[in-house]
Order: structure tokens, then C-alpha cells, then sequence
């Protein structure tokens, strides 16, 4: 089951004790007996696309883990507790490791300290070796990857709270508890530190930025205000990793917007309608989305205007995109990478990484090249030209 389909909720875990299943309240999968994936379609490719090495880190259970690029090495981790560096250029492995316990989340790095996420709330860092700084108690699970920078290893657990703590001692700098929603996806939103600021997306459909050296905010905007009757049509939690861009940063939430804001005081650039349980990529043209339905969406980082839109990929669970030049990559439930045309949102080409899903997860990028991690434990890179 794909972690952004599972809700969670404090009431209804109590309520619905005595239930052997929650798949009557998930909306996802209602709309998957309504809407089967659509079929693949067939194009002629106009780019070649290729696989550049393939890596094992350990499957990834019910929890979403997205690696982490820095100084040309990739770190990876799985829900069985392994923890991997690999050669970002060869996929070559460099070491391994195992955290000693089951892992929820990982991994944040900023080329000193690795941070992951492990069971009831356990937060490990280590350092580029692979070997372990500290161990820290979260106040509850984590299900989103640590953010390392600054000096600070900062997380969010389910129960609403971002907390800092010392990148080399572990030593907890400060926190900060936001109210939680009454129900919210299983989830993993991201957190970005980029100098003094740490933006981070909440439940509830808010973005938060707060000042690194004492967690203050800066400010605090809403990217999808709930609404509806009942507590399913009120969920509208930000999606995936915000995207920092030129001086803007950029968010999406599920039953409510995709939205750009100034970086510095939160001045909203322009909002559009939106739906979506994954993340955002963009480039110096375009933010890319792609919504709960399955369709991929081009829309100007200048004003929001649609620029294009592939429907072809309905309701195939799709990862969030990843800007690569001339095209924008996408996985799917199957584990198919889908290239679009940069400029009209056509197929160019495809390529099948180990056949379990890249669903909710957030492709590594570096403009080149996307770093994928599957379900069944595979990192894959891919590219096209």
C-alpha cells in the first residue's frame, strides 16, 4: 500500500480499534475501483533514454524514503535499517551499514552529517563514513526525511512538531508544535534549508518558514485552506519537498492549490487550483505538478498560466516529477519512468526500472540526470538525450 494513501488520525484510531481495515475512509483507494490506471501508450520516441547504473539499498515497506545528493556521493536507506553512500556518477557502492532498527524515514545530508528516521520517533546522524554521532528522541514517529543544514539536523514528526537539534552533538536547539489536523495522509512533507531559513510543509496545508539559529517563524502561509462537510474533504496537506527556485519557493497540497511565494516574506506570486499528494519540480520556464488524477502539468513560473498538460498517465499513482533539460521524468506504480517534452508535454521516452512502485517518491535531480528509489529497494538512474 503506498504511504500517502494511509490516513492517520488520533479519533478514528481509537474509534475504529475493532476494524480490520481503513480502506473504506481512504479516498485513494475508492477512486482506484472507480478509476483503473489507464493503459501505457504507445509513441514513437523521439529521445533516448537510458539507464546509468542501478544500486540496491533495501525495500522501502510502507514508508516513502528519498535519497540524498551531496558532494558527488548519493545516501540512500531502506525500512529494514541499511544505509548506503554510493558513487553518484557509477552507482558504485562505497559502504554499508545498518542503523540496528527498523527505519521510517531518510535520509537528509549536508556533506558532513547523514540523518535518518527510525522507529518510534528515533533519530539518528552519522557521519559521511557511516559512523554514528548520536541517537535523539523525536516526540513521536517520523515519517519525513531529515533536513541537515546550518549546523542543525530538523525534523517533523506526525504529531505536528519540528524540532532542531545539533548536528554534531545532538543536543536539541529548539522546537516549535503546530496544531494537528483532525485527519491527514501518512505522509512524508519536506523540509528545505537553504541558508538561515528552513521551509517547512505541514498538514493542514500551510508553509512555515522559520529562522535556522532559534526556530522562529518568519512566516507562515496557506496553501490549501480546508473546507468541505466532512473531515476527508478537509484534508489539504502540503505535498512532497517545497521547491526553492530563483528567490521563489513553491508548494502544492492535496484538495487545494500549487502556489509560489518570495522567499523572504512569504508575498504570495500567484495560487492555481491544484491536487496533489506528491511534490513540485520547476526550472527557469516552468513549475511542474502532477495532480491525484495523474496528469502532469506545466504551468508559468511567472504568473501560473497552464502551459501544457499530459492526461495519459490516469490514475498510475504517479511520483513527483523531475526537471531533466529538455524533458520532465516521472515514475509510476509500476516502476515506468515517463519523459515529457519540456515544451508541449508529449512522450519522448520510457524506461522500466525493477517493476515495483516509484509512487510518492521524490526523484533525486541534478538537472541531467534523476536518481529514482523503488518500493522494492532499487536505486536507478536514469536519463535522457
Amino acid at each position: 500500500m503506498r504511504t500517502a494513501a494511509k490516513l492517520a488520525s488520533v479519533a478514528l484510531i481509537s474509534a475504529l480499534a475493532g476494524c480490520s481495515t481503513l480502506a473504506d475512509l481512504n479516498p485513494f483507494s475508492r477512486a482506484e475501483k472507480r478509476n483503473p490506471p489507464a493503459a501505457l501508450v504507445d509513441f514513437k520516441p523521439t529521445m533516448t533514454a537510458r539507464t546509468l547504473w542501478t544500486a540496491s539499498v533495501g525495500r522501502a515497506g510502507n514508508f516513502v524514503f528519498t535519497p540524498a545528493l551531496s558532494s558527488g556521493y548519493v545516501y540512500a536507506a531502506g525500512s529494514e535499517g541499511t544505509i548506503v553512500r554510493v558513487d553518484a556518477a557509477t552507482g558504485r557502492q562505497r559502504w554499508s551499514i545498518s542503523a540496528g532498527m527498523p527505519l521510517t524515514a531518510g535520509v537528509g545530508t549536508d556533506g558532513n552529517t547523514v540523518a535518518v528516521a527510525g522507529e518510534k520517533g528515533v533519530v539518528l546522524a552519522y557521519d559521511v563514513e557511516g559512523k554514528l554521532r548520536w541517537k535523539a528522541q523525536a516526540s513521536s514517529e517520523v515519517l519525513s526525511a531529515p533536513a541537515v543544514g546550518q549546523g542543525l539536523v530538523v525534523v517533523r514528526s506526525v504529531d505536528n512538531r519540528v524540532t532542531a537539534y545539533d548536528a554534531d552533538t545532538g543536543a536539541r536547539r529548539w522546537f516549535l508544535q503546530r496544531t494537528t489536523p483532525a485527519l491527514t495522509l501518512r505522509s512524508a512533507p519536506g523540509i528545505q534549508i537553504v541558508g538561515p531559513t528552513a521551509f517547512v510543509a505541514l498538514p493542514g496545508g500551510r508553509l512555515l518558514a522559520l529562522a535556522t539559529a532559534s526556530g522562529a517563524p518568519r512566516w507562515e502561509v496557506a496553501v490549501g485552506d480546508p473546507r468541505g462537510a466532512t473531515e476527508l474533504e478537509r484534508i489539504s496537506d502540503v505535498a512532497g519537498m517545497p521547491l526553492l527556485i530563483g528567490r521563489d519557493v513553491c508548494a502544492v497540497s492535496y484538495q487545494g492549490k500549487v502556489a509560489c511565494f518570495d522567499a523572504v516574506t512569504g508575498a504570495p506570486r500567484w495560487a492555481k487550483e491544484f491536487s496533489s499528494d506528491v511534490g513540485l519540480a520547476g526550472d527557469d520556464r516552468f513549475v511542474y505538478a502532477a495532480d491525484d488524477k495523474g496528469a502532469v502539468t506545466a504551468l508559468s513560473r511567472e504568473s501560473g498560466a497552464g502551459a501544457w498538460k499530459n492526461d495519459k498517465l490516469a490514475y498510475r499513482r504517479l511520483s513527483a516529477p523531475a526537471a531533466l533539460g529538455n524533458a520532465v521524468a516521472v515514475g509510476d506504480y509500476q516502476g515506468y519512468v515517463h519523459f515529457l517534452s519540456r515544451d508541449d508535454g508529449a512522450f519522448v521516452a520510457r524506461v522500466s526500472t525493477d517493476g515495483s512502485s516509484l509512487t510518492g517518491t521524490t526523484p533525486l535531480n541534478d538537472g541531467k540526470t534523476a536518481i529514482f528509489q523503488t518500493q522494492a529497494g532499487a536505486l536507478v538512474a536514469v536519463a535522457a538525450e
